[in-house]
């Protein structure tokens, strides 16, 4: 029988970071708040050590900021930076489409349509959070399938702000059917080869989202403003 191995300092900032993180996704963290790192320890039953270390990567991230002698903060929703994360997403994916479609192969083509499926075959209702996952492992996995390391890591990173630091209830407002359909249309041009097609359709799909998002964000706004007055 083996001894179990003790847990590292490290071991158990990953820890907090993880559980850190899935409150965000679960939007038990939301954009505006103050975020005390020993609530977050009761939460965890751990102690705050490793807390202050993880929020320091998500500081590191853009997921918090840290202000002296008042604490960590969850960053405030910014019209800015939401455009220009879906710009830098536009210009990564697109940009990796070439390397993808010249490296396809029967088996990361059905990689794809393995996450297509997935993706079509989530829970219907929108912005629930399976949905949302299956959405960003169709990009990733389109992604990754071009085999460039330093860009596919620099898209996680975009979709970490999008996925964590704002609610999907709040980006994620696309038509179901639209998302769908242009789901299917990338894979069809890419597993065609056609990767003319594969970029419009990419282009297209991720400007589209990313006009839902600017004007549900623009609406949220003006109600915001209305209940101040």
């Amino acid at each position: 029988m083996g001894v179990k191995k003790k847990k590292t300092k490290e071991d158990f900032t990953q820890e907090a970071y993880m559980g850190i993180r899935r409150m965000f996704f679960l939007n038990e963290i939301i954009p505006g708040q103050k975020i005390s790192y020993g609530d977050l320890a009761k939460r965890m039953n751990m102690s705050t050590t490793p807390v202050i270390q993880a929020l320091k990567r998500l500081e590191f991230q853009g997921l918090v900021r840290h202000e002296p002698n008042r604490g960590y903060y969850t960053e405030n929703i910014s019209l800015e930076e939401i455009t220009e994360i879906y710009e830098f997403r536009e210009l990564i994916e697109v940009s990796l489409l070439p390397a993808t479609v010249a490296r396809m192969t029967k088996a990361r083509k059905n990689k794809l349509k393995k996450a297509l499926d997935s993706h079509l075959d989530a829970v219907r209702d929108i912005y629930l959070k399976d949905r949302l996952l299956k959405d960003m492992e169709f990009h990733l996995t389109l992604a990754e399938l071009s085999g460039n390391q330093i860009r596919i890591k620099t898209l996680r990173s975009l979709f970490d702000l999008l996925y964590l630091k704002y609610r999907g209830n709040i980006l994620f407002v696309t038509p179901m059917e639209t998302v769908d359909a242009e789901h299917i249309q990338l894979y069809d041009h890419i597993a065609s080869g056609n990767l003319d097609g594969a970029r419009e359709v990419l282009s297209r799909h991720i400007a589209n989202v990313k006009k839902h998002a600017i004007l549900s964000i623009e609406r949220m706004n003006r109600e915001k403003n209305i209940k101040t007055i």
